[in-house]
């Protein structure tokens, strides 16, 4: 592979990788190796889900934001919790694209698979282009493993693999000789072999150390004899890349420009978590969590469960339904109520959403949205739950919904959807989804002060005109009533999913009572478009006729998508909502101005469907339902599809999925 470049060999984001040979480098012995510089890198590692792989990624991503560069991740879980070792089911990978320069996507594929076993290499072999550079470890290709996925012959040996780049590593054989005094027995030594595989990735990409060193030394400080073992075999793998002939050049990729700034890297749950928590303290109330553990949101219950300090308190609860219950239950008690949950918790929490419009309470309901229906494909992401945030409920019970677009955006989506939810007294819904909520990137901690102010005030003293209180006295502008913790003197007030009568709040059959409570629940919904900012379109030469319209995770393939049209010369306008419900009051007038409109889904084309039943105008729904994001390569060549029939009369557009 001398002189080889793996960081060329595909298209990963908006253009062609580069790369320049820098400088040369002696390793002990005299040998001399090449350091080749990148401007950006691909790497996918996958293995059994005992091998480590979320872990080692997880760190080499870590180095890697401390590095400075731009990064995006594609953590890839199996969906059997504990498949048989060896086989296909039980696959795990970890993608990290990593740049000098702005990235949008984790990378359509990777330059870079290294693999554990067999099972690793058939998942993976189709996503590697031809050039591509394969490390395997040789030690687990034998007789059984192969058989295990169907290999009649070892591919390492047998001439299969001739079209990519490969270099055969006995991984688990060099962790056990560098760990032969540890102390630690065969099973438990071989259990750092990723350890030694981040060793040697490091050394590769010139990543810093230290901050592994510190965090093995940090996760294993109650068994100092594993946390020693663990460094040694990142120290071995790290010194095995400075030395062997099988490596004769490393790459480097420069740090991206950035503002100025502290930045971490992040999650998307972790992000939405830290939001939940600073919405508390910009509101001053004490942020609860009603939470059943479900796949892919759990880890927000994971990590608000560490900010008791902040006045975060969380319950596990039983089910769904009674963790929306203790959340609303919250609420009603003067806090901040929040529930999390997957597309099948919503459905069983419908009942409690349509409570909380009814008792116009604050509430946020958060919903990682993962493949469908019913249990579906838990690990893997999708877009398919927002009919049913829009509409999935009984009788007229409208609420808010917005959707961030990136792992960092999650944190500013989780502070807007306490805003509205604190500000109009209504449930709101944030739909995220796998692919933001495991995928991660750097992102800028804010000052505490440049945060929205939230604070409310609660009703204190009567607001009739004959000295009592009337719960559904309604703020003009907002349309909101008041909020009323129990027990305050004089604030008496019913509450329940029966009908209320406008003013007292008492129990109504009324049918105009009713018919104008209806409609003053959906005034107040359709009133938070004022509070939305105007459409931002981002069309640098102002003269595009085709728009791409977007939400959630779409945000990055479309863009890349973009760049890549608009560096072959050609124009296209980009739209993406974070407000799904009330949709921004100028969007309308915004996709008039288009030819055409693409909308790319992960779906079967709903927020196409809502677009056009709104507003008239055709809409050509692109729409995938993999488990798995969109490839900015694929969106880039739909969107040239339809900027060509644009230009040319009678020409029928391309695209998957039906103009609904």
């Amino acid at each position: 592979m001398t002189g080889t470049n793996p960081g060329i060999t595909t298209l990963a984001d908006d253009v062609a990788p580069t790369m320049d040979t820098a400088a040369h480098s002696s390793a002990p012995g005299g040998l001399v190796k090449s350091v080749v510089e990148l401007d950006r890198v691909v790497i996918r590692l996958a293995g059994d889900s005992g091998d480590g792989m979320q872990l080692t990624g997880g760190r080499f991503t870590s180095e890697t934001a401390s590095f400075g560069n731009d990064l995006s991740t594609l953590p890839n879980f199996p969906a059997e919790i504990r498949a048989p070792t060896g086989t296909l089911p039980g696959v795990s990978s970890f993608q990290l694209h990593f740049a000098d320069h702005d990235i949008m996507t984790p990378g359509d594929a990777p330059d870079v698979l290294v693999v554990m076993n067999p099972a690793a290499l058939k998942a993976n072999l189709p996503d590697l282009p031809g050039g591509g550079l394969i490390i395997a470890d040789s030690d687990e290709f034998t007789a059984r493993n192969l058989a295990k996925v169907g290999y009649a012959s070892n591919p390492l040996e047998d001439g299969s693999l001739d079209k990519w780049q490969l270099v055969s590593v006995p991984l688990t054989a060099m962790t056990l000789e560098a760990l032969a005094d540890s102390g630690l027995g065969k099973k438990e030594a071989e259990r750092s072999k990723n350890m030694f595989t981040l060793g040697l990735l490091s050394w590769m990409y010139h990543r810093p150390t230290e901050g592994t060193i510190r965090f093995l030394e940090r996760q294993f400080r109650r068994k100092p004899q594993i946390a020693a073992a663990n460094i040694a075999a990142f120290r071995a793998g790290y010194n095995y890349g400075d030395t062997t002939e099988a490596f004769a050049v490393s790459y480097q990729v420069k740090p991206a420009p950035m503002a100025p700034g502290r930045y971490r890297h992040i999650s998307g749950n972790q992000a939405l978590a830290f939001g939940l928590v600073a919405a508390g303290r910009r509101s001053g109330l004490p942020v609860f969590l009603g939470a059943y553990p479900i796949t892919p949101a759990s880890d927000i219950l994971h990590e608000l469960s560490r900010h008791k300090a902040f006045g975060v308190r969380t319950f596990q609860a039983e089910d769904e339904i009674a963790g929306i219950g203790a959340a609303l239950g919250a609420s009603f008690g003067g806090a901040l109520g929040v529930t999390t949950t997957s597309g099948p918790g919503v459905a069983l929490k419908a009942e409690t959403i349509g409570l909380a419009v009814m008792t116009e309470l604050p509430l946020v309901i958060v919903d990682v949205q993962r493949g469908g229906p019913s249990t579906g494909l838990p690990t893997k992401t999708e877009q398919s739950d927002l009919l049913q945030a829009l509409y999935g409920r009984n009788g007229e019970a409208p609420v808010p919904v917005i959707a961030p677009k990136s792992p960092g955006d999650c944190f500013d989506a989780a502070l807007e959807a306490a805003r509205i939810a604190l500000t109009y007294r209504t449930p709101v819904i944030l739909l995220s989804d796998g692919y933001l909520a495991n995928g991660a990137e750097p992102w800028a901690i804010p000052a505490e002060e440049d945060l929205p102010d939230l604070r409310v005030e609660f009703a204190t003293a009567p607001n009739g005109e004959d000295g009592e209180f009337l719960p559904y006295l309604r703020d003009p502008e907002t349309l909101a009533r008041p909020w009323a913790i129990p027990g305050t003197a004089g604030m008496q007030h019913r509450i329940g999913g029966l009908e209320k009568a406008d003013r007292t709040g008492n129990i109504s059959y009324d049918p105009a009572n009713h018919d104008f409570m209806t409609r003053t629940r959906q005034a107040k919904v359709d009133g938070i478009a004022a509070s939305i900012p105007p459409t931002d379109v981002d069309d640098p030469d102002g003269d595009a006729r085709v728009a791409v319209i977007g939400w959630g995770s779409t945000y990055g393939p479309i863009g890349a998508a973009c760049r890549q049209i608009r560096t072959s010369g050609r124009s296209v306008a980009q739209v993406h909502l974070r407000h799904l419900n009330p949709l921004p009051a100028d969007l309308g007038a915004v996709l008039a101005r288009y030819d055409r409109v693409v909308c790319p889904e992960m779906n079967l084309g709903q927020l196409a469907m809502v677009l056009r039943a709104k507003y008239l105008i055709d809409v050509l729904s692109h729409t995938q339902v993999r488990g798995l994001p969109f490839r900015a390569a694929e969106l880039a060549g739909v969107l040239q599809d339809v900027i060509d029939s644009t230009s040319t009369p009678g020409a029928v557009p391309a695209g998957n999925g039906a103009a609904l």
